[in-house]
């Protein structure tokens, strides 16, 4: 059985692959994971990492690809296929409101981005300083116009993308983009082998130091291997949806969890490469992005070139991301409101730009909107808490229990191995024993943390 009739799709597991990396490869990727890998140990941060991706990031993000595949539904039809009952359906209420609330203040983000490239080309980087770095990033953040109009530009270039559909507009983008990405990364990564601070940028990243895991670094740990895949928003499971029967959902969450890494790690080497070839420090958040990245490329040979390399690369990861959250809200207006994919397409430009504006006048102290606070917040903060700190983990426990607990094992076992063709028998009984016992607990550790309560 392919796809129902009338209902696009992926058109192979390649695709599945490389739009499902498009989703989980984001912003974070390049401005946080690689400085929270070196600031906490290095490989033996890693280590701990990759057993919390275990444990929490594969067994979330596999039952979010059964319940999409299972129903090839959008996030609330498939809830109302695989539960008569009313409460289970706010899972995918609680997957919409956490991509609207991500996509609000993300787009912001994005229109930095692109208008970083579009610096760059212009040449304002050439002969940047740590002053003049750090006031250009504050007239890209305050505005009020250039930001509005750059978030507009992002905005616009997600939509066009969602427009042309699931096969010529997500699968062929990101089937593109992804390995242009990866191309980028490794011409930074080869002009970082020939930089002084390349033995430093390694040792800070893969030194073993298991005196640096301290009990916040393992909860970073986890909350990185629930946050960085995209989980809990509905993504993987909306694009689970669009996967061909034949596609091994165990086998793509695992590399999709391992590129996705690998992708942070390349690009740690060649920013931070850079960073100590300078003598600087190494840093964390839009920060390293906007400010110390600009000024350690402008000092190298063809820094210029380089520069425009890594906010394209950037562009595509803030791109691909931002496609998958708004596909998962497209999907239902067109599936269970009978809309258009276009009219659905626009709906959500407007509801995205209509409430986003509110994030980009408030990104920072200085901007139009920068004095007025909700619960002590600025409007772009209040985004970022409500989906980062409630609904994404909360979204991300409810799957699991869901899944663990609601649909019959048998069924589980039936649609992961491809109605028995893939033999994982082995896999399937250890993935349901820890999304059953293990992967509910250490997501509500997660909520706690992500709230300060712990």
């Amino acid at each position: 059985m392919e796809h129902k009739k009338g209902r696009e799709g992926f058109s192979s597991g390649i695709a599945a692959f490389f739009a499902t990396l498009g989703s989980a490869v984001g912003l974070g990727n390049i401005w946080k994971f690689p400085y929270v890998v070196g600031a906490n140990g290095g490989a033996a941060f890693l280590l701990v990492y990759f057993i919390c991706i275990i444990f929490i990031g594969l067994p979330v993000m596999i039952s979010e690809f059964y319940m999409g595949r299972k129903t090839r539904k959008n996030v609330m039809g498939a809830l109302e296929i695989l539960t008569p009952k009313r409460k289970w359906k706010s899972i995918g209420l609680i997957s919409m409101l956490g991509s609207y609330f991500i996509v609000f203040f993300y787009s912001s983000v994005g229109g930095w981005v692109y208008s970083y490239v579009f610096k760059t080309i212009k040449g304002d980087f050439n002969q940047v300083t740590s002053q003049s770095a750090q006031e250009e990033f504050g007239r890209t953040i305050i505005g009020p116009i250039s930001p509005i109009v750059w978030q507009f530009i992002v905005v616009t270039v997600v939509s066009l993308i969602l427009v042309l559909g699931v096969k010529n507009g997500i699968e062929r983008i990101t089937k593109t983009l992804m390995p242009i990405l990866f191309i980028l990364i490794l011409i930074c990564d080869i002009k970082a082998l020939t930089l002084p601070g390349v033995n430093e940028s390694f040792k800070f990243l893969f030194k073993v130091d298991f005196s640096m895991l301290s009990g916040s670094a393992i909860l970073m740990a986890m909350g990185l291997a629930f946050f960085k895949l995209s989980l809990g928003m509905g993504c993987m499971m909306t694009y689970g949806s669009y996967f061909t029967k034949k596609d091994n959902m165990m086998g793509t969450a695992a590399k999709v969890a391992i590129s996705d890494t690998i992708v942070s790690l390349l690009v740690g080497i060649a920013v931070f490469s850079a960073v100590f070839s300078f003598g600087m420090k190494p840093s964390s958040g839009p920060g390293l992005l906007f400010m110390t990245v600009p000024m350690v490329f402008s000092k190298l040979p063809f820094g210029t070139l380089l520069l425009l390399a890594f906010f394209i690369l950037a562009s595509i990861a803030a791109t691909t991301a931002m496609t998958s959250m708004c596909e998962v809200v497209i999907a239902y207006y067109s599936e269970q409101r009978g809309m258009s994919r276009k009219k659905a397409v626009f709906l959500n430009a407007v509801i995205i730009l209509g409430i986003g504006i509110f994030a980009t006048l408030s990104a920072d102290d200085n901007s139009l909107l920068g004095k007025f606070t909700v619960f002590h917040m600025r409007v772009f903060d209040l985004f970022d808490f409500i989906s980062s700190n409630i609904l994404l983990p909360l979204g991300g426990i409810l799957i699991a229990i869901f899944v663990g607990y609601v649909i019959p094992k048998c069924d589980i076992k039936k649609e992961l191995s491809n109605e028995g063709n893939l033999k994982l028998d082995k896999l399937i009984d250890t993935y349901y024993i820890i999304l059953r016992y293990v992967t509910p607990v250490l997501v509500f550790i997660v909520f706690l943390s992500s709230l300060g309560l712990m």
